[in-house]
């Protein structure tokens, strides 16, 4: 046994993972059963849960699969029974799933709230109440991890509700974690920026927007590139681990550093500035009086 293997003691644990079959969950679920981690993933994209246990098993992971909404309270305590009945343990829970949409808060409805904080935050609720007294129970502590994103920690125009349910999931954490923390119980989460994935691919419209263009990234992303899944799971697999055991009620930043930029971009021949460059500016007005021009010349 390694030394990873050895401080990490992921052998033979048991992890929930919602919104686990494609994404960022995916990945997440291949890495804790690529450590021997014994996953059972619950994701509402039925083609990907078959993906991701056709692969899994094929691999000879021992899972389960679910097609499901993590949303609905009575499908996530039958995902739970379910790994009672087949692990009779449970040491992680990775709460993944999550979605918004970008709208001014003035054009939105009480009925776009709800669903907003319904997906970003009360499944995370459900889970961590069902999560906990298996914990308890098995008397080895465990770890609760919850996918949130940069939009809890800056503001996020368009986005509103979202980035209020997401601070909401990481206060509730830190809270949880002071509560849990006697017994062993961590609660921590993980803070993406721009990270593709294939739902977010498909949100996009194949269009490339803001951080979408790769021409952007180096601009607004210190590290100069975009996230990973892979760097998602590898934050996942540490705050599982061993490794993480005196580590609760804190975010890991995996985001290239643009947390810690926080406004600062890396203009190109000029570098860091917290504002548009005069060039830009210029370039910017330029245009806008070529626009201005052709709108007045009679057809």
């Amino acid at each position: 046994m390694g030394w990873f293997e050895q401080r990490g003691g992921l052998e033979g644990t048991v992890a929930v993972v919602t919104g686990g079959a494609g994404g960022l969950g995916g990945g997440i679920s291949a890495d804790l059963a690529a450590n021997g981690v014994r996953v059972a993933l619950l994701d509402i994209d039925g083609e990907a849960v078959e993906q991701a246990r056709a692969a899994l098993e094929a691999a000879g992971h021992d899972i389960i699969a679910v097609q499901g909404d993590a949303r609905d309270p009575d499908t996530l305590a039958a995902l739970f029974t379910a790994v009672d009945e087949r692990f009779g343990r449970l040491d992680t829970l990775v709460n993944v799933v999550g979605g918004t949409f970008q709208a001014a808060f003035m054009d939105t409805s009480p009925n776009a709230w709800n669903a907003l904080i319904r997906t970003n935050l009360l499944h995370v609720l459900h889970a961590c109440k069902l999560a906990v007294p298996r914990m308890r129970a098995g008397g080895r502590g465990g770890s609760i991890i919850t996918v949130s994103t940069i939009e809890a920690h800056r503001a996020a125009p368009g986005f509103a509700v979202y980035s209020a349910a997401k601070a909401g999931v990481e206060q509730f954490g830190r809270t949880l974690a002071v509560e849990l923390a006697p017994e062993r119980i961590r609660v921590n989460s993980i803070a993406p920026d721009f990270t593709p994935t294939p739902a977010l691919e498909r949100a996009a419209g194949g269009q490339r927007t803001g951080m979408s263009d790769p021409a952007g990234l180096p601009i607004a992303i210190p590290m100069g590139r975009a996230g990973l899944i892979d760097d998602i799971a590898n934050a996942a697999v540490f705050l599982a681990s061993g490794l993480s055991s005196y580590i609760t009620g804190t975010t890991l930043h995996v985001d290239g550093g643009t947390f810690a930029s926080s406004g600062w971009f890396n203009w190109p021949a000029q570098g860091w500035a917290n504002h548009a460059p005069t060039y830009l500016l210029d370039t910017l007005a330029a245009t806008q009086r070529e626009t201005d021009a052709a709108a007045a010349r009679p057809e």
